[in-house]
């Protein structure tokens, strides 16, 4: 496999980031689902969220680079009907506005009482203001947000079964590398 996108397929890179970034956000959505059940007496009560938070960091800048390298490369050419091609783009702009939107509340969250957000001990990223009691509507939007991306990531999904099964083409196949 080739390390950069082709008119056919999908390069290693752009593959890797696909799936790192699949396999990051089901991680951060579980986790987060996982922390709302949390008590304060868990043991896991003030790590959970430190962890969430550094991971949630690390997933911004593989989409930062995913976006860098997907701007460098050509893009396969799309397949299907034209309907079908306008629908993935728009449910591609929608899983990205999604993600930035998760990225902004999530840090405004994070942040809300000033305090920067360690990522695993390699660095600290400031908090530019502190939000104080406005982080409860940052907390919605973020909830709702990893809700809709949860949504859309489903439809995304069974797109691509839908073009593996029922019109047998390539779709499914060339992001999975083969």
């Amino acid at each position: 496999m080739h390390l950069k996108n082709s008119r056919d397929r999908y390069g290693l890179v752009s593959v890797t980031f696909h799936w790192a970034s699949a396999v990051m956000a089901a991680g951060l959505f579980g986790s987060g689902l996982w922390m709302a059940g949390l008590s304060y007496a868990d043991s896991w009560y003030h790590s959970a969220p430190a962890m969430h938070k550094a991971a949630g960091l690390v997933f911004v800048a593989v989409v930062l680079a995913r976006l860098a390298w997907k701007g460098l490369q050509q893009r396969p050419e799309e397949i299907g009907t034209p309907s079908e091609r306008m629908l993935a783009r728009a449910v591609h702009g929608l899983l990205y506005a999604l993600l930035a939107t998760l990225f902004l509340s999530g840090y405004l969250v994070a942040t809300a009482r000033g305090h920067g957000i360690d990522v695993f001990g390699l660095f600290t990223v400031p908090a530019v203001a502190a939000i104080g009691r406005n982080v409860s509507i940052a907390g919605s939007i973020h909830l709702w947000a990893a809700w809709t991306l949860a949504a859309l990531t489903a439809v995304h999904a069974a797109g691509a079964l839908k073009h593996h099964f029922i019109h047998r083409d390539r779709v499914l196949v060339r992001m999975l590398g083969r």
